[in-house]
């Protein structure tokens, strides 16, 4: 009974990353760092992912297109479909540049780092993960832009190449890499389990804390009222219980197996604040566009926590069974 009262630690680890943000952000020579090392952190998640994944797993993961098209389905229409409804809905109670800024959110692309280190951790279809969440970054780079015009209106331009140089970099070069080593690397990842797992949630923990503190030194704290922040908050928890609802449902409606409603679970709600903050500097006024990411940096934190719970519950799931079996 004590057992269900505690909250899961990992949870706290992550409560404790946002304390430590809001008071203690990273800045200067420091901020620096913890970019490199957030870059260091997500090309050994894919270099070790490439390495686990056998090579059936990942033909399977990419030829399984009923559930990529789920994911960008969620991701690129039925999100933005609730956007624009919440656009009407809001307007002239939630300050305009917000009402833009909720839209902007729906239209955003998938992460990739922390929704495949999410659905790793669930024990979920990684190959699929790592497919559909790095076509999602490179699709919204033209998407987000083409959305955000047609319903907003907005315009602007756009650094694709750069965008999907750096997902290339990043994501698929180390994955394909890893992969290629496995033959070398499969037996002492099967020895050091812990120590693979711990990258996954190291990412997610660095993350965090990286972008909480570039949101507090952006004074999120200082550019809204306290009641518009908790109506922020409230807009952005519904907005992430309907994704979520959605994305598993969905998944069940498809009869997927549970391995693959994981991945649509994650991949499918997830939005890129990394990829979300420069096209908000490239869509809109720099004066606006401070406001306008505010949803986006607080809806990326409370999917983060949330995230983190939910795949917890399915490990800690998986891992009760494997005892009762032993």
């Amino acid at each position: 009974m004590l057992k269900k009262i505690i909250p899961d630690p990992f949870l706290l680890v992550l409560i404790g990353t946002v304390l430590l943000a809001s008071f203690l952000p990273a800045r200067g020579t420091f901020a620096v760092a913890v970019g490199w090392l957030s870059t260091v952190t997500v090309v050994l998640l894919f270099f070790f992912h490439g390495a686990k994944l056998a090579r059936e797993q990942i033909v399977a993961g990419i030829t399984h297109w009923r559930l990529h098209l789920a994911i960008l389905g969620t991701t690129f229409v039925m999100f933005p479909i609730v956007g624009v409804i919440a656009m009407h809905a809001l307007a002239g109670i939630v300050p305009a540049p917000l009402v833009l800024g909720i839209l902007f959110l729906a239209c955003l692309p998938s992460t990739v780092q922390s929704a495949i280190a999410f659905v790793a951790m669930a024990h979920g279809n990684v190959g699929a993960a790592v497919a559909s969440a790095s076509a999602s970054q490179m699709l919204g780079v033209i998407l987000t832009p083409l959305l955000m015009g047609l319903l907003a209106g907005t315009r602007g331009g756009s650094s694709g190449l750069e965008g999907m140089g750096e997902v290339a970099l990043q994501i698929l070069v180390p994955f394909i890499v890893g992969h290629l080593m496995r033959p070398w690397l499969k037996d002492w990842i099967a020895r050091n389990k812990q120590l693979v797992s711990l990258t996954d949630r190291s990412t997610i923990v660095i993350a965090v804390y990286s972008a909480f503190s570039a949101a507090v030194l952006g004074g999120i704290w200082h550019q809204l009222p306290p009641a518009a922040l908790a109506m922020l908050f409230v807009i952005n928890a519904i907005l992430l219980v309907i994704g979520l609802a959605f994305s598993w449902g969905l998944g069940g409606l498809f009869g997927f197996a549970r391995e693959d409603r994981i991945a649509l679970l994650f991949c499918g709600t997830k939005k890129s604040l990394v990829q979300g903050v420069p096209m908000a500097r490239v869509l809109f006024p720099g004066g606006e566009a401070g406001v306008i990411v505010l949803p986006l940096m607080i809806f990326h934190q409370m999917q983060l926590m949330a995230c983190a719970f939910i795949a917890r519950g399915f490990a800690n799931r998986d891992d009760a069974a494997l005892r009762n079996r032993a």
